[in-house]
């Protein structure tokens, strides 16, 4: 009996995912693992071919864009250091609102404070800034509700900046909070000592916290810390919402926010300087998750209490695992990208046996996460080009395309039938809408 609810909520979930399908309204898009149902996406352009319109944006960002019906949100410094909130209207890329939503862009390597993505389930945008600024806007531009997590917990104590992006998810709004304890970054030095790292969960609607769940660890030092994103699940536990950071990945009540199971094996070498950077991917009743410093890739099966690190590990990979490119699964297929040694992988997702392997054709690094869909998978180096390869039997470039504009750290967003493609300058957008 189970069995057969298991697969029932299964295909309703899947049936609700091809229906939001359209919109990518968050950082991993509508099925939270980098996939979409979107048909006729083009393969080949260039700056001037096959582009529907080109947007010069305020200031460079590795935040990818959130896109329902005819509105797409961008998070953007300025050159004042202003942090912004754009909404851009689809059929012209022009901008039809900008919203300064809090200041003090601090920069370090590449990374700003407009790393996390925006989210919006059709009615409000929720804007997120390593500043701690948090907030919720109608799609007139109008404020409705704003949190500063600074001033309520202290400065956001992450070496290379806060980078999470906030999760709606069935009327909640979840954002991690998994950070070093205590602070020891100029960045995130205040009249706090001290810093917790935990799971919220808010009204979208009103900004009112529902609940606070601490996210325990005894992981030292920088493997504290964690710029994932969490990712829904539903588990055999129910509805779960899944971090990965500080060494373990803990499954949550999506309503209470009680933690469920937590599985370790992460970090085998006992580091103490690897974060964690990909969000972990789910495909069926497998949760796979990455890490620190390309020192592990694992799968997990669901369904433990309590840790489950000695009973729960169904595969584990040791090479070409990603430091930063958060995986990809499109119809069941899993794909694994190290963007720093330019390895790319399609692997069995029930076993972990290699399928086909082959390189990144780029120069540099890659920081952006795989996007799929349409048989197609994307992925822009820091470069500024953007390859594109068949989601097939065998590891086959489609095309590469070259924009230029680095670094580029946003990962491709689709959307009925177009690609939405952030660089540093501008936001492009590729293909007819369907």
């Amino acid at each position: 009996m189970q069995h057969h609810f298991l697969l029932l909520i299964g295909a309703l979930l899947a049936a609700s995912a091809t229906a939001r399908a359209e919109n990518w309204a968050q950082w991993r898009g509508p099925n939270f693992n980098g996939s979409t149902t979107a048909t006729g996406l083009p393969v080949k352009w260039s700056t001037t071919e096959n582009v529907t319109w080109v947007t010069a944006l305020p200031g460079r960002s590795g935040a990818t864009p959130a896109i329902w019906g005819d509105s797409i949100f961008v998070t953007s410094p300025d050159t004042e250091d202003h942090l912004l909130l754009l909404c851009l209207d689809r059929s012209s890329g022009k901008v039809r609102w900008q919203q300064q939503l809090g200041t003090g862009n601090t920069v370090k390597g590449n990374n700003n404070m407009t790393s996390p993505s925006p989210a919006t389930d059709g009615q409000l945008v929720i804007a997120l800034f390593g500043s701690g600024d948090l907030k919720a806007l109608d799609f007139t531009g109008k404020v409705l509700w704003k949190r500063d997590l600074n001033a309520e917990y202290g400065k956001l104590a992450v070496n290379w900046l806060y980078g999470a992006s906030p999760l709606l998810y069935n009327g909640r709004l979840y954002v991690q909070l998994l950070q070093r304890n205590p602070p020891t970054y100029k960045h995130a030095l205040d009249d706090k000592p001290t810093r917790d790292s935990f799971l919220l969960c808010l009204d979208p609607q009103t900004g009112r916290y529902l609940w606070k769940q601490p996210r325990t660890t005894e992981a030292p030092g920088e493997c504290m810390e964690s710029y994932a994103t969490p990712i829904p699940f539903q588990g055999q536990h129910g509805e779960e919402i899944l971090l990965v950071g500080g060494d373990y990945v803990t499954a949550h009540d999506a309503a209470t926010g009680t933690e469920k199971w937590r599985c370790g094996g992460l970090n085998p070498r006992h580091q103490d300087w690897g974060r964690i950077v990909p969000s972990v991917v789910t495909c069926g009743e497998l949760i796979y998750a990455c890490g620190p410093k390309r020192e592990i890739f694992q799968a997990i099966r669901d369904g433990g209490t309590g840790t489950v690190t000695s009973s729960h590990v169904a595969w584990k990979m040791t090479e070409n695992a990603p430091d930063v490119c958060t995986p990809l699964v499109l119809d069941g297929k899993l794909f694994v990208l190290d963007g720093d040694h330019k390895e790319f992988l399609r692997l069995n997702p029930l076993t972990g046996a290699k399928i086909w392997q082959g390189s990144l054709p780029v120069e540099g690094v890659t920081r952006a996460s795989l996007t799929g869909a349409d048989g197609k998978l994307y992925v822009t180096s820091e470069g500024g080009k953007v390859v594109v390869f068949a989601a097939g039997e065998e590891y086959k470039v489609l095309a590469i395309n070259t924009l230029g504009e680095a670094p580029c750290r946003s990962s491709v967003a689709i959307s009925d039938g177009q690609l939405f493609i952030r660089t540093a300058k501008s936001l492009y957008c590729i293909g007819s809408r369907k």
